[in-house]
């Protein structure tokens, strides 16, 4: 699912994306995606059939990237079986140009992402597929010879050990709307590239001015792709300290996030696991290497009893420091019947950031209690009130927005900026640094990561009793931008070489 402003009125709009089952794949009858146009006054009107992206088949996930540079937000939906690449027309309908740009595929896809992968000034794409299956070959249960078993004896299905993975696919903007699939060229292809991919998040991680990629994988150790600044990648996850958890374990990586929660000036990575796996942290130390900061950082014991899927860092209470959300749900149906103790819906967490590189569970109120089946969430502000909501989709169950209650009594700042000059029209992987007196915080522009889920690119900053703040800008190509003091509650946009702009939320 998706924020997005499709129709460039200032405000969020949703994209959900349904799956299927079996019997309505089969016959073509599976429930459709759904477009929702964001009215102004806190409702939603849905629009799916006027824009063109009703869509049936079984969805996965969505990607928002402006691919021509035109203004205007293009959708990616991914799919099991061929994906869809929407191209904006601007008069509140999409174009299908999946066939045309060449971005179609025809795999299990999960997340996607797009970003400037060799800095020439356009979104590339990169889509993390998940594991080579035939629905027309699935056995029947009286098949298998030794059916899968859980804890306590439960018969469930099997996972992905045993089936072949699906190769992630690295797409190349050509410009005029076409793609080109540089995954070997690039360095893609091979071993790591072929594992269970689930969770995909672009950052320039060891910050030298190009975009790096790290994809969450599936009972299969993680990837980084270190961006090599020719046009190739290396893969580094090992070398790196982020393909394992510190113990040396490979885990059931499904959603993933990178931000610097501490502050320190380097981004960090936080990944999504099974149940009885903690979720985990990898802290950057500089120097391209990370470390396992999970238990340190209180985040291990909490995770341990939950299965988890979407996830961001984000400023809930606008006090200053970057909080956690984790969405959680259970693969397994049979578990809830079990003697075992597991949940098959359970509560989603929120995490809030204590300083002194701690976390503590918070309750976060009554829309946070209710368990469910969770797996993306997207984020962002959809009622304008200067506090980050959160859209949760659910398995098998409707979804759940949750409206941020309490963020917004203190002071923030939102900023969106608009590149040009060989940047990419939306300014993705532009590095956004805001101080005040209680000292520096930074941002990357871009919506990528969480689960399956794409979160308004903008960047939001809590700042807490700050009334104004000063902000750097720092595009793609090293250029720095400085603007002096600007008032607080307010979203700031930033043209590139072309002055700034100070707005009240809502407008376009």
């Amino acid at each position: 699912m998706s924020f997005f402003d499709y129709d460039q009125d200032g405000r969020l709009d949703l994209y959900v994306v349904n799956g299927s089952t079996f019997e309505q794949y089969k016959n073509h009858a599976g429930p459709g995606n759904a477009l929702y146009r964001n009215r102004g006054d806190g409702t939603f009107a849905e629009v799916t059939d006027k824009a063109g992206v009703r869509q049936g088949g079984w969805g996965l996930g969505a990607a928002v990237g402006d691919v021509d540079n035109d203004g205007r937000a293009d959708l990616y939906v991914t799919n099991y079986g061929p994906n869809t690449l929407y191209h904006n027309q601007g008069d509140g309908t999409f174009e299908d140009l999946s066939a045309r740009a060449g971005v179609g595929g025809d795999a299990y896809s999960a997340s996607a992402a797009f970003f400037d992968a060799d800095n020439d000034g356009d979104l590339d794409l990169y889509v993390a597929n998940y594991v080579q299956f035939d629905i027309d070959s699935v056995p029947a249960d009286s098949s298998l010879d030794e059916p899968c078993v859980y804890l306590g004896g439960l018969r469930v299905y099997c996972g992905p050990q045993g089936m072949e993975g699906a190769a992630d696919v690295l797409y190349r903007n050509e410009g005029e709307g076409r793609f080109t699939d540089v995954s070997a060229s690039a360095g893609i292809s091979g071993p790591a590239s072929e594992y269970y991919g689930l969770g995909v998040m672009p950052e320039d991680y060891d910050d030298d001015g190009d975009v790096d990629i790290f994809v969450a994988n599936d009972e299969t150790p993680n990837a980084l792709f270190r961006n090599e600044g020719n046009g190739r990648f290396a893969e580094v996850a090992v070398q790196a300290g982020a393909a394992y958890s510190g113990e040396g374990d490979t885990q059931a990586g499904m959603g993933v996030d990178a931000a610097d929660w501490d502050d320190d000036g380097d981004v960090d990575l936080y990944v999504t696991n099974f149940y009885r796996e903690p979720n985990t942290l990898y802290l950057n130390e500089g120097q391209g290497s990370f470390a396992d900061f999970t238990a340190a950082a209180g985040l291990a014991a909490p995770t341990l009893d939950f299965l988890g899927w979407g996830t961001k860092f984000f400023d809930w209470d606008n006090d200053g420091d970057l909080d956690l959300f984790v969405v959680n749900g259970h693969v397994y149906p049979q578990v809830a019947r079990g003697e075992t103790g597991i949940a098959y819906a359970q509560r989603n967490q929120l995490f809030v950031n204590e300083g002194g590189g701690r976390f503590a569970e918070a309750e976060g109120g009554p829309g946070m209690q209710q368990p469910r089946v969770g797996r993306g969430a997207a984020f962002g502000d959809y009622d304008d009130d200067g506090d980050v909501d959160v859209f949760v989709n659910n398995l098998g169950q409707e979804p759940a927005l949750l409206r941020n209650e309490g963020g917004n009594a203190q002071h923030w700042l939102r900023v969106q900026v608009e590149g040009g000059g060989g940047i990419n029209r939306d300014g993705v992987g532009t590095r956004v640094r805001v101080h005040t007196a209680a000292g520096t915080q930074q941002r990357t522009i871009g919506g990528a990561g969480s689960y399956l889920s794409y979160s308004d690119p903008r960047a939001h900053f809590g700042l807490g009793q700050a009334e104004r703040a000063q902000v750097e800008i720092r595009w793609p190509d090293g250029r720095v931008e400085r603007i002096g003091e600007v008032p607080a509650d307010r979203l700031l946009v930033v043209r590139r070489g072309r002055g700034f702009e100070v707005r009240e939320l809502g407008g376009p």
